[in-house]
């Protein structure tokens, strides 16, 4: 059916079809549709919301992935920064990273649990660069999902925050929960409502008005780094959403992205043999590093 549809609404994407029949606007012969239903001479096909949404055309081609690795099962790729993992609207004319995948490899149209993101296990923010996985294949990417459900796959940052951390090795638990006044996520104390979150860092270098360090997070949760950092009173350097509007004796570092990087993945292949994936800091801010002054 969702081959029909592609027929009749030709500036819809397929995987933006499969998507509504999903969440249930799509209804035949006035129940809720099913993607692999298979239609008959007199069925009716309702789509309000297809008719009120169009999609924006790509405003450029799908961007080139460097892939760290691959074989039949999966994928490990470095994303850069700038890059949409996948569409968020209607209105994303962006090129995403599933808009490369599916250049490149069509066959996974079908795999994961949401046709707009066809792959995609875990995701990194626009401005956030380094490792990413993606299943290839629909057991892979429960297999996968597994293992980041269990926290037995292991994820490492690096990151440059604001201030002086006040310990050399810490752990950040704040609940994370999404602010409906601010727009974007907050970090609570554990006596309040939101969902666990747990993220900890080492410092491997401190500058007179920074700190780098190396972070690892135990759970996956929505800007979780950022938002945790934010709430020890060390913003991230070019996080522009969970800045701090003052910083005394603090000059902000102009830098158009955020100074996030996922440097290394550690997961276990469909062989079962644990393997680490590395993505080594951009140019863009290991230049940032080579001019901060020390301490």
């Amino acid at each position: 059916m969702d081959v029909v549809l592609c027929g009749q609404i030709p500036d819809v994407s397929r995987a933006n079809i499969q998507r509504l029949i999903k969440a249930g606007e799509i209804t035949l012969n006035g129940n809720p549709a099913k993607a692999n239903t298979l239609l008959s001479l007199g069925d009716e096909l309702t789509y309000p919301t297809l008719l009120m949404e169009t999609p924006e055309p790509k405003s450029g081609p799908a961007p080139m992935l460097d892939i760290l690795y691959q074989d039949r099962d999966i994928l490990i790729i470095d994303k850069p920064a700038g890059l949409l993992v996948h569409q968020a609207t209607m209105k994303d004319s962006e090129p995403t990273v599933v808009d490369a995948l599916l250049e490149r490899f069509p066959e996974i149209i079908h795999v994961g649990d949401d046709p707009v993101r066809p792959g995609i296990v875990h995701r990194l923010d626009k401005d956030v660069s380094g490792v990413m996985t993606i299943a290839k294949t629909q057991d892979a990417f429960e297999n996968l999902k597994s293992q980041f459900k269990d926290r037995t796959a292991k994820k490492e940052y690096l990151a440059l925050a604001y201030g002086d951390l006040p310990k050399d090795h810490d752990e950040i638990r704040l609940r994370i929960a999404r602010s409906k006044a601010r727009g974007r996520m907050v970090a609570r104390p554990e006596s309040q409502e939101g969902k666990e979150a747990i993220t900890m860092y080492d410092v491997l270098e401190r500058f007179k008005n920074t700190t780098y360090a190396r972070v690892q997070i135990l759970t996956g949760r929505t800007h979780q780094i950022r938002a945790h950092f934010k709430a020890i009173d060390h913003p991230l350097v070019g996080d522009k959403l969970y800045a701090k509007k003052n910083m005394k004796n603090i000059r902000p570092i102009e830098l158009d992205r955020i100074f996030l990087h996922a440097h290394k993945l550690t997961i276990k292949l469909m062989d079962g043999k644990e393997k680490s994936f590395i993505s080594e800091l951009p140019s863009d801010l290991q230049k940032i590093l080579n001019t901060l002054p020390k301490s």
